[in-house]
């Protein structure tokens, strides 16, 4: 099996003994180079049909043992790594998808970064570099927070933070394009070099998203969530709609598509976001490194030492 998910592919979900949820990438990925219309193509409140909460939590927590037994092969084979990104407004639900999927992962196979607003030295750099220098190591799974696709979202929203990149005047041109171009043919390296890249779009509401930061106001065990700040770029709601869908549209590739995943209900989120990551682990055909019939006798070997040890 490739690693290459296609539009075409459907995931088969065995939530229980009696029921099956058929995962239609077609609703989940963004094709590449169609033109998207969020509001229009992908529903925010999907679930494939499935309604039942609780078998959709007990068959992630499932996957996220599977998960874990994929990890420990790739840490072993050492050949791949796997580089999962995830992007979103805010309220969207990444923290909880990165607590709940991730939750079983062997900490020493898996690196998490969270990028925010970049720093004084980060700036001093070219756009991808600071995240660059956080990928992944072969056998590990990294994951990143936000990542470099804020150069064509946020800034392409607030292209006031464009001043302190320092860029010289001809770098504006045709900025845009030229960046999905620059992100396509870096991740088409990673990907020829081992790296794969799985991109998912957490696509919430905006009415779930008004809930979510009132919730964040009216309990206080929520209130650290809440950032003066949220509610200003509410105000940008089409703009960031405008600007992903851009995104979505240049830089899905077949290399590394994009997924839009429903963030109305955070129990599909979590599942859809484990099985497509179970899906592209299983096509890498993960393999426990072999040992030769020479390795085998010295291991012998040295077993036979341990055996002699215990009766000296």
């Amino acid at each position: 099996m490739s690693h290459h998910l296609d539009p075409d592919d459907t995931i088969t979900v065995q939530v229980a003994d009696d029921t099956t949820l058929k995962l239609e990438l077609k609703h989940l990925m963004a094709a590449p180079g169609r033109k998207i219309d969020l509001s229009q193509d992908f529903d925010p409140g999907f679930t494939a049909g499935f309604k039942n909460k609780d078998a959709a939590q007990r068959k992630l927590a499932r996957n996220v043992t599977e998960l874990a037994e994929y990890q420990d092969v790739l840490y072993a084979q050492d050949s791949h790594a796997l580089l999962v990104i995830f992007q979103a407004l805010d309220a969207a639900g990444k923290d909880g998808v990165i607590k709940h999927v991730f939750s079983g992962i062997n900490p020493q196979g898996c690196q998490a970064f969270s990028f925010k607003t970049p720093s004084a030295e980060e700036l001093d750099h070219d756009f991808l570099w600071r995240t660059t220098r956080r990928l992944p190591e072969r056998g590990r799974i990294g994951i990143f927070n936000r990542s470099y696709y804020e150069e064509v979202l946020v800034v392409r929203v607030h292209p006031e933070f464009l001043d302190s990149q320092k860029l010289p005047p001809a770098a504006r041109d045709n900025l845009w394009q030229r960046r999905y171009e620059h992100i396509n043919h870096f991740e088409n390296y990673l990907v020829d070099n081992g790296i794969i890249v799985l991109k998912f779009f957490l696509n919430v509401s905006k009415e779930e998203q008004k809930k979510r930061f009132l919730a964040r106001i009216d309990e206080p065990e929520k209130n650290w969530k809440f950032a003066t700040g949220d509610v200003k770029e509410r105000g940008f709601w089409d703009d960031y709609q405008h600007a992903y869908q851009e995104c979505l549209r240049h830089t899905s590739t077949a290399w590394a598509p994009w997924f839009v995943i429903p963030a109305d209900a955070k129990w599909f989120t979590r599942l859809a976001v484990s099985e497509i990551m179970l899906h592209t682990l299983k096509g890498l055909d993960l393999r426990y490194p072999t040992v030769s019939a020479e390795r085998r006798r010295e291991l012998q070997a040295l077993r036979q030492l341990l055996v002699d040890e215990a009766t000296r």
